[in-house]
């Protein structure tokens, strides 16, 4: 490893010990005076039983966060800090995350802190229901609802045609490739 890579300021993926990413930023932060970033998700989860979506946080990257250091000063503190299971590294040599990619993600986070990762939907996408009592039936996107999370598909089966409305987080849109594949029937 160069010298100057090692003394510049620059942005490295940490490896967390399982389910340690908040813990490992926290530390990172108070203890070693480091800035980190920890991207999180908020995902919905269908449950089968009661038939409610609910909330949950995750890690963007379970098992990883981002700290900005300079190699030659801080790897050996940040090594041993609680959370951390070591620094991911090619040929025995750290690899620097392009502060682009670190502004990437930040713009992709919202005021609530988390991050953004619905794509767009546009009135006759191909969409598929990815769970709940509509779980895997293909459809195309009508329009969002106002005011709500609830978007309206009209799924297309064999000899029917239905109108459903049904919560955003459990719409993902159908790529071209799956169209073709087969999963979308229209």
């Amino acid at each position: 490893m160069s010298s100057e890579i090692g003394d510049s300021l620059c942005w490295y993926v940490v490896h967390t010990h399982l389910k340690q990413e908040e813990r490992t930023s926290s530390n990172l932060q108070t203890l070693q005076q480091l800035e980190t970033l920890s991207p999180k998700l908020r995902v919905d989860k269908y449950n089968q039983f009661t038939g409610q979506l609910s909330q949950g946080i995750k890690a963007l990257f379970p098992g990883y966060i981002f700290a900005r250091f300079r190699f030659n000063k801080s790897y050996h503190r940040i090594r041993f800090t609680r959370g951390v299971h070591s620094l991911v590294m090619f040929n025995s040599n750290p690899t620097p995350v392009d502060d682009e990619i670190i502004e990437l993600i930040r713009s992709r986070v919202g005021e609530d802190g988390f991050v953004k990762t619905t794509e767009e939907l546009k009135p006759g996408d191909a969409v598929v229901i990815k769970d709940g009592r509509f779980k895997d039936l293909c459809g195309v996107f009508e329009s969002g609802m106002a005011d709500s999370d609830r978007v309206r598909i009209l799924l297309n089966t064999v000899s029917f045609q239905a109108h459903v409305v049904v919560n955003r987080a459990l719409v993902s849109k159908v790529s071209q490739d799956e169209r073709s594949g087969g999963l979308y029937v229209h």
